[in-house]
């Protein structure tokens, strides 16, 4: 079979980016992908190939999204901090103050940047939940706030692939008298002309790629909780069927937004948003650099609760950090998330960077297709000639 053709454009001296996205597709088995960097508000890396949907052949274009899974987390991060700017949210308050329900079974004193940090002990949802409930919000917020807590509320951590999204999506509603998709739409999607929702409109159902799911391989141990956490205690398959059908290709859940892994985006939505937090793009960069101090301090690390050894992963408050060698990004002030199969985005105020890498082929456990990527990013920006602004700005 032959390459892929790649389309688009880069600057000059990012050369090496496109020599490894191309590369993906001729040795990683890329199906179809979009890589964008932005650089102070500069769009440098404008990348495209492959297709969006096996099944017709229809090709991957510039403004192809994709479901981005976890990457949605990032997202919801950015919205709690622009809140905080706003005077209108404090994390280190108990939950309680926003959402009093939520105070049951122990956890009246949980503050809401656990939420954020994985570490409130409820990274499954115990009760029963058909998918229409999952999708339907209420019953998801109601069981969160009658649950238990796994672990004593900050002894420990473990990622949160799915609660995350209610967890911190209901305390978002309660702040604004907004779903979150709809609060993302209104001051980020709309403002910064993204094709970026969590809640596909119908009229971008045929424009989604199809996910690919995970070429078969050795199966990992045993982890009751993990599927549990994935699955919403068995609301639906995750990341697929046993015919191999990714679970979030369905037209419902992609129009639900599930608030913690269902947003769908170009790679242009996701590097344009992560660099209108650290540079101007629509006006003032959106996040001050008190924000992103604070985002980018490591809050949990480590062997996470009933898990297996270390990944390296190392979490702000909501971002995923620069973490050596489980995720490298560029550096101390990135912050940003990775997507289930492969996707990631990210932005780095110390290089003025907003990254966005959006694929249709989920990778396995040894992918390493936006790790190269962002290798070859560091080696273009460590040999580029610097800017004036290369050092981010004390007064944003």
């Amino acid at each position: 079979m032959s390459t892929p053709r790649v389309h688009g454009d880069v600057d000059e001296g990012f050369g090496r980016v496109a020599d490894v996205f191309r590369d993906n597709f001729a040795t990683r088995g890329e199906v179809g992908a979009s890589v964008v960097v932005y650089r102070h508000g500069r769009r440098v890396v404008d990348l495209h190939g492959g297709v969006a949907d096996p099944r017709s052949g229809r090709p991957w274009t510039p403004d192809t999204p994709a479901v981005v899974f976890s990457c949605t987390k990032g997202i919801l991060a950015v919205c709690a901090y622009l809140l905080v700017q706003q005077g209108r949210l404090d994390l280190d308050a108990p939950v309680v103050r926003y959402w009093p329900e939520f105070g049951r079974q122990g956890k009246a004193e949980i503050p809401v940047r656990w939420l954020f940090t994985h570490q409130s002990g409820l990274p499954a949802v115990d009760r029963a939940l058909t998918l229409p409930q999952v999708l339907a919000w209420t019953p998801v917020v109601e069981a969160l706030a009658e649950q238990r807590p796994l672990w004593t509320p900050g002894a420990a951590h473990r990622y949160h692939p799915m609660t995350y999204g209610w967890l911190v999506g209901e305390v978002i509603r309660r702040v604004t008298g907004e779903l979150p998709g709809a609060f993302v739409q209104r001051t980020l999607g709309g403002p910064l002309g993204l094709r970026t929702w969590l809640g596909l409109p119908a009229g971008e159902r045929d424009s989604v790629a199809w996910t690919l799911a995970a070429p078969p391989g050795p199966p990992g141990p045993a982890d009751p909780l993990a599927d549990r956490s994935a699955t919403m205690n068995g609301a639906f398959p995750f990341p697929a069927d046993d015919a191999g059908l990714v679970s979030f290709n369905d037209p419902a859940i992609q129009a639900a937004g599930l608030p913690g892994a269902g947003a769908v985006s170009t790679a242009d939505g996701l590097a344009r948003l992560y660099a209108a937090c650290v540079s101007p793009v629509a006006g003032p960069a959106l996040l001050t650099t008190a924000s992103v101090d604070d985002a980018t301090v490591v809050r949990v690390g480590g062997r996470q609760f009933q898990g297996g050894p270390d990944a390296g992963h190392r979490w702000g408050t909501g971002f995923l950090l620069h973490s050596p060698p489980g995720k490298p990004m560029l550096g101390p002030r990135s912050f940003g998330h990775d997507g289930a199969g492969g996707h990631l985005a990210f932005g780095d105020d110390a290089h003025g960077i907003g990254f966005g890498y959006v694929v249709n082929q989920m990778g396995g456990v040894d992918d390493d297709r936006a790790d190269r990527l962002t290798a070859a990013l560091r080696d273009c920006l460590a040999v580029a000639r610097p800017t004036s602004t290369e050092e981010p700005s004390p007064t944003r």
